[in-house]
């Protein structure tokens, strides 16, 4: 199953992006009427230098390199060209202009600068007020901005997500925290949604994915812990918040496999395979959490077969075998059929092991 950003929302009939041109220019215009007549319109909130987390865009505060907004901001001597202190230290000349970097300097100030704007990105805009707290009579109501929270949310993801794909880990720890912080907040006022803590627990297991990359074993299992903790409090019918429950549990267990506490991770392997197992029942099920449920398998069969429990291993090996083998996929479904072949060859070279 492909991961998505944990703030994508299922598209709503009345969704603008779902209407023709036509339909959204008929809308602005008659926004643009109410407000013209004084009355308070709602329009969804746009970023002035074009940041936009449904688009790819680098704009003013962004690294050339990691493509992420700028993260502990190094100027190169005597270009003057600003990157990401990490990304830079991998270039002996300048990415840009090709010039010999003689020295980096921090850029404090433009990072100060970025910081802010971070801090300010897609916050709700609150109508005109006096000093008394009521509104201003007898003048033009403000245009009165919806709620982005989850806007701001997805914008803090997507900057992770660039600057981890390109191994500036750190930076993409410091928004997922943000990112993090920010859903808590709302967990504080809103309660345990299952919406928020749907959220929350897939940014948690991004934040261990991030540990773990760091070498901070330690950290990453908390993290993923604490994102099974948020994950399990939300209801197993959704498809995508099932397999980022197992996959944080598979990766506690990966954890404690290679710090050999094979007993650890044959309890997070069992957990993440009861998980996979209830999930096949359900009518939406597809071929992908076949596969899932096999890789399950053999996870804990592999452990069984470490602590000398061959008969239990050989038998999740054979039922991963079967299940398999039972599985038949359509021609346009190259990649899983790939995918099921690689892991059914595995299965039948661990069973082999035993004859």
């Amino acid at each position: 199953m492909t991961p998505v950003c944990p703030f994508v929302k299922a598209a709503r009939p009345d969704d603008g992006s779902l209407k023709k041109p036509r339909e959204n220019l008929n809308k602005q215009h008659e926004s643009k009427a109410k407000n013209e007549s004084g009355e308070s319109v709602s329009l969804p909130a746009k970023c002035p230098f074009g940041y936009d987390s449904q688009t790819f865009k680098l704009g003013p505060f962004s690294c050339m390199i990691c493509q992420a907004l700028l993260f502990e901001c190094s100027k190169c001597v005597p270009c003057s060209h600003v990157y990401c202190k990490a990304c830079l230290s991998r270039f002996k000349d300048c990415p840009l202009c090709g010039a010999d970097i003689e020295k980096t300097e921090a850029d404090t100030d433009l990072q100060n600068v970025v910081d802010r704007f971070i801090e300010g990105h897609a916050r709700i805009k609150r109508p005109q007020v006096n000093t008394e707290g009521k509104e201003v009579v007898g003048e033009k109501k403000t245009v009165i901005y919806e709620d982005v929270s989850l806007e701001r949310g997805a914008f803090l993801v997507q900057q992770a997500m660039r600057a981890f794909r390109a191994n500036n880990v750190e930076s993409a720890k410091s928004r997922l925290s943000i990112c993090a912080e920010d859903i808590r907040e709302q967990l504080e006022t809103m309660g345990n949604t299952s919406e928020l803590c749907s959220q929350l627990g897939a940014v948690l297991g991004m934040l261990g994915d991030c540990c773990r990359a760091m070498g901070d074993a330690g950290a990453a299992v908390t993290y993923f812990e604490e994102s099974v903790d948020f994950l399990s409090k939300v209801t197993t019918d959704d498809l995508e918040i099932t397999h980022t429950l197992s996959v944080s549990l598979n990766k506690i267990g990966d954890l404690k496999y290679y710090g050999e506490d094979l007993e650890a991770a044959r309890s997070y392997y069992f957990q993440a395979l009861n998980v996979r197992r209830n999930a096949i029942k359900h009518p939406s099920c597809v071929p992908s959490q076949i596969l899932d449920l096999a890789v399950s398998l053999v996870k804990v069969a592999d452990v069984d077969r470490n602590i000398g429990n061959e008969d239990a291993a050989i038998a999740g090996f054979q039922e991963g075998i079967k299940l398999l083998e039972s599985l038949t996929l359509g021609p346009e479904e190259v990649a899983l059929e790939q995918r099921r072949q690689s892991v059914l060859e595995f299965l039948k070279n661990q069973l082999a092991k035993k004859d």
